[in-house]
């Protein structure tokens, strides 16, 4: 039987069993993974993690509370601030000295987050197709948190993440399905991103003037063709955070990590450096 990718090293933070992946080495760089059904840290930067590792970093890629092969808080209570309390004492078990942290979507917010809170801890901050502002809510996105678990919702749903429909296939849709029938996976999403939706994305955004107050040198990254979260956002990220560079990528969804991979990897490769 195959060992399983997705699973890498375990830790009990505040009680959670976390999963993470820990490669290369020099300074620490926190990968926080979108909220797709049945998504992992594996998943979501198995493509990246390796590449951004040989410029010298440490690259951390954890499965968030919920996600992944790390379990779901007692009573399934998801609120923006217990991710972020996670997440933080996960940081304080790896690292003592100041972080990266590369955040995807939903990962991007509590990216985000995290840097307004604990500002003191953070160096360099990428933000990819972040969430981070509070915006209507797509009916793509909403599809997202709302997924019916079947084979083919799953082929329409990573569907929508990609601008090129040959990125997906019957076989990587099983995977998903699969990863997301796990015992317990579906019943945590669905309290993740309860309805109505609108209230959970915004519960996840940050304030404008807080946005605005953060200072550490903050790398945008976003797909122009992305339908699950507007271009829009990132622009108005930019404008926010004084300290930051925008990149675009045309004939590009919501996987810039994947369908953008070699200038994704080499672009925040440099940016870390």
């Amino acid at each position: 039987m195959t060992e399983n990718p997705e699973i890498g090293s375990q830790i009990s933070i505040n009680g959670i069993k976390t999963n993470y992946h820990d490669i290369g080495e020099g300074r620490p760089v926190f990968f926080i993974h979108g909220s797709g059904p049945g998504v992992s840290s594996w998943a979501n930067w198995r493509l990246n993690l390796a590449p951004i590792a040989a410029h010298g970093v440490r690259c951390i890629a954890l499965d968030m509370a919920g996600f992944g092969y790390t379990d779901a808080p007692e009573g399934l209570q998801f609120p923006r601030d217990a991710w972020v309390n996670h997440f933080a004492a996960f940081v304080d078990s790896q690292a003592q000295d100041k972080i990266a942290i590369i955040g995807n979507s939903f990962g991007g917010a509590i990216a985000l987050a995290y840097a307004i809170r604990f500002p003191e801890r953070v160096d360099r901050l990428v933000l990819m197709g972040a969430v981070g502002l509070d915006f209507p809510l797509t009916k793509e996105l909403d599809q997202v948190w709302g997924h019916v678990p079947t084979v083919e919702n799953m082929v329409e749903l990573l569907k929508i993440f990609a601008f090129d429909p040959s990125l997906v296939n019957d076989d990587l849709a099983e995977l998903r399905h699969r990863a997301a029938m796990r015992p317990g996976v579906m019943e945590a999403y669905s309290s993740m991103f309860a309805e109505p939706r609108q209230d959970a994305l915004s519960a996840l955004a940050s304030r404008e003037e807080d946005v605005a107050r953060v200072r550490v040198p903050t790398l945008i990254v976003h797909g122009q063709d992305d339908r699950v979260i507007p271009v829009d956002v990132s622009k108005r990220l930019f404008g926010l955070l004084a300290n930051s560079e925008l990149h675009l990528f045309r004939n590009c969804g919501h996987w810039t990590q994947i369908e953008k991979a070699d200038r994704f990897n080499g672009i925040v490769g440099d940016f870390l450096d």
